[in-house]
């Protein structure tokens, strides 16, 4: 039974809600394509807490998508929630980025692969059974034509996620299904967030890091 902050931002989603008890309160986003988080996190914040006329020394604790997903994304995200836990002297629980997008999909049959676009054809992905419990650890991949056969074959496939565009260009399997312009959100880590806490699964707020998967590569600027 918690009050807890939740804060996304592993892609172009800037979301940030307020849940009591496993249930989003109030939400705050914005999904459009640039990357607006270090101009819109703390406003949405400061929003929610507004909306909910809920101080923010009531809160419990706060939450925050881990990753995979963008590097500056979740540096911002994860600096921010340290800041909140550190002057509120509150616990920090960490979402699983992943997990939480696979809970936007309602269906009770076959496989969920939530996955994130990484660089040219390879994507960050995961894969849950109908409980939306994990059946293939976090990996980032290279897709190809081959790309999940064996579980195509078996059932439905449902994918999700902004790596859903390219995988759409090679995956033509019937028992593939393509759930479109969906990203993660803070909205499904209120359940996520509250199950965390029940279980005082709480990370050490000094040293915790983001999960980046892979290694930082900076972009040359074209001429």
């Amino acid at each position: 039974m918690a009050l807890v902050l939740n804060i996304e931002t592993a892609t172009t989603n800037c979301s940030v809600s307020l849940s009591k008890d496993g249930e989003t309160l109030v939400l705050k986003e914005d999904n459009s394509l640039g990357y607006s988080h270090a101009e819109t996190l703390h406003l949405f914040i400061d929003e929610v807490f507004k909306i909910s006329k809920i101080n923010p020394s009531e809160i419990d604790a706060v939450s925050v998508s881990k990753g995979p997903g963008s590097y500056t994304g979740l540096r911002i995200g994860v600096s921010s929630a340290k800041g909140l836990c550190f002057a509120l002297n509150k616990p920090l629980i960490s979402i699983s980025t992943l997990e939480s997008l696979a809970h936007q999909v309602k269906h009770k049959d076959g496989y969920i692969i939530p996955m994130l676009d990484a660089r040219r054809m390879e994507v960050y992905s995961a894969v849950y059974n109908s409980n939306l419990e994990l059946h293939r650890e976090i990996r980032a991949e290279i897709l190809t034509e081959e790309s999940y056969s064996e579980l195509l074959e078996r059932s439905k496939v449902y994918f999700i996620g902004n790596g859903v565009e390219k995988t759409k260009s090679l995956i033509q399997h019937p028992n593939a299904v393509f759930i479109n312009e969906k990203l993660p959100s803070a909205n499904e880590m209120s359940l996520l967030a509250e199950a965390k806490y029940k279980k005082s699964d709480t990370e050490d707020v000094a040293y915790f890091e983001p999960y980046y998967l892979k290694d930082f590569v900076a972009l040359k600027k074209k001429a």
